[in-house]
Parts: structure tokens; sequence; C-alpha cells
């Protein structure tokens, strides 16, 4: 009788273990999520750059001093300058920033990504990008064809009563030597059929002042001169046109040095010397996508029209 009960035991766990394994083999097995493709490739894509220039920011208006000869003429072709009456008003924006050199102009547009400047062209380096005006690119070809605009002369001027030295030196700017400096130094020259130049000897000193956009090409011109006349030496002071032109009519100096045309007074009281033709480079930053601005666009700028780059249209 305990035999027939441990039996029954016995088969009826048998018969339970075999129905156990037969549900477990009627199930499907759970397979693996298969991943996105982007995850089963071990190479990372390359993410496109991404522009952190928000054109709903202000423009930062960069300006030169009211002595520069830059300011005077790009202010008056870009008709920020204006005439009410007998009365010339300067329209600058309240709250440009005002330099009083064309480094110091780069340096701050460089520095900021809304900015925006002008000097002159053969100044301009990788450190900004120079904008095209009216579609127009700021080169030396364009401003020869006159295609681009925004261009003035570089002034050598003198009281007239120049002394056979200062004389030589200009004769010597004037010359095939000076006038291949001046295209090197990236501007236009301005002397039709100059001849060559004659070593002097003279020996003295001689002072020039005015223009910081002239100096560069002036400090170059100079020690041209001095290898070829080594007896003579030069007085510099960079501080302005309107500065150099004051020294030159008041005879405090031998040169002024201008960066823009002179007025009608200025003209009755100076002998004046065309050095070179130069052009006037709107600069932007680096980062800023906005390189091609209508003239018009610029005036509402520097005037205060315009204040955000979005509004550039």
């Amino acid at each position: 009788m305990k035999a027939k009960k441990i039996l029954s035991i016995v088969s009826t766990v048998l018969i339970m273990s075999m129905a156990f394994v037969g549900c477990a083999k009627s199930e499907p097995q759970t397979q693996p999520a298969s991943q996105p493709a982007a995850e089963q490739s071990s190479v990372k894509q390359p993410e496109a750059p991404v522009s952190d220039f928000d054109a709903e920011n202000s423009i930062t208006v960069v300006a030169r001093d009211a002595a520069s000869g830059t300011r005077g003429a790009f202010h008056e072709l870009m008709k920020i300058k204006v005439k009410e009456g007998d009365t010339e008003v300067d329209k600058l924006v309240t709250g440009a920033l005002e330099f009083d050199g064309t480094d110091k102009v780069i340096t701050a547009v460089e520095g900021d990504k809304y900015g925006i400047g002008y000097v002159s062209l053969g100044s301009v380096s990788e450190r900004i990008t120079a904008a095209s005006v009216d579609g127009v690119e700021a080169t030396i070809e364009n401003v020869k064809s006159g295609k681009y605009a925004v261009a003035r002369p570089f002034l050598l001027v003198t009281k007239g009563t120049e002394s056979d030295l200062v004389k030589d030196f200009i004769g010597f700017t004037e010359s095939v030597q000076g006038q291949k400096l001046v295209e090197e130094k990236h501007y236009i020259a301005s002397v039709d059929g100059p001849v060559e130049y004659k070593t002097s000897g003279l020996s003295g000193t001689i002072k020039v002042a005015g223009s910081t956009s002239v100096t560069p090409l002036m400090e170059v011109l100079q020690e041209a001169y001095k290898e070829l006349n080594p007896n003579v030496t030069f007085e510099m002071q960079s501080n302005g046109s309107s500065q150099g032109i004051k020294s030159a009519i008041d005879g405090s100096y031998d040169i002024g040095m201008s960066s823009r045309e002179l007025k009608d007074e200025e003209k009755s009281q100076l002998n004046e010397h065309t050095l070179a033709i130069d052009g006037i480079a709107v600069i932007v930053n680096n980062e800023n996508p906005m390189t091609d601005i209508s003239s018009e666009n610029i005036t509402k700028i520097y005037t205060g029209e315009i204040i955000k780059w979005s509004e550039i249209k």
C-alpha cells in the first residue's frame, strides 16, 4: 500500500515536470533590441559648425577722432558730415567709440564681433575683414578704376618757404624710387611720368607732423631717403591731419601730412603735393557674416538710424 502511494507521487512529479518543459519551449525567445545605425558605428559623425553671431545684437560703432583726416574724408564721402546752412555738422551717432590712431580702430573691431570701423586700405590685415561697399571689393585695382569710390588723397603740405633739403625730400617722394615704395605699401601712385632721383648729398633735419594713416608710408620713404643721404635726420609727430596742417601753416614743422583734402582757407596758405591715393576700407570682425554693406546702410549705421545688424537689408 505504501509502495503504491510512493509510485503515485513520483508519477505526478514526472507529469508536472514534462508540462513545465513544454510550456517553456512554446514561449518565444526575446531578441535583443536592434541598435540604431548611428550607435552601431564606432565612427563619430562630425558636427556642423555653429555660428554664435547674433544679428539682434547692437552694432558697436567705431570711428576716428575729430582731428583725423581719415575721419574727415570718410564722414564726408559717406554723408555722415553734412552742411546745415553755412555750418558743417558731423552727425556721428552718440556713443560711438572714437580713437586717435589706426591700430586702435583695428584692435577695437578685432576684439568685438559686433563692431564696425574704417581704416586706410593699406592698413588692412588678417586681423579684420574689409567689407565690400555697394557690392564692390575694397582693392587697389577697384580704387584705380573708380569702381570703389571710398577713396582719398595722401597729401604733403608745406608753407611755401621750403628749404632746399625739404624740396629735395619731396622730390624724392615724387620720383620713380619714391612712387615705387608707394605701390609696394599697397597704395596708388599719384605722379604721372616720375623721374629718377639722384642723390643730393644734403644734410640737416626735416620736421614732419600729421596723419597717422600717412605715417607708415612716410616712415618707409624716410628710411629710403636716409640710405641715399645719410647726413639727413627726421623728427616726426603722428598727431592727426588737422594738427599736421596747422603745424605746416604756423611753421613749427616743415611738412604736414594729411589724409584728407584741404579746406579752402587751408589751400590759400599752403602748397600741397599728392603723395598717393588711398582707399578707405570699412572693416568688420572676422566672425561677422555680413561682408557686403551698402553705402546707404553705412551712413545709417554711423548716424544712428540703424542700431542692430539685423536691420541691414
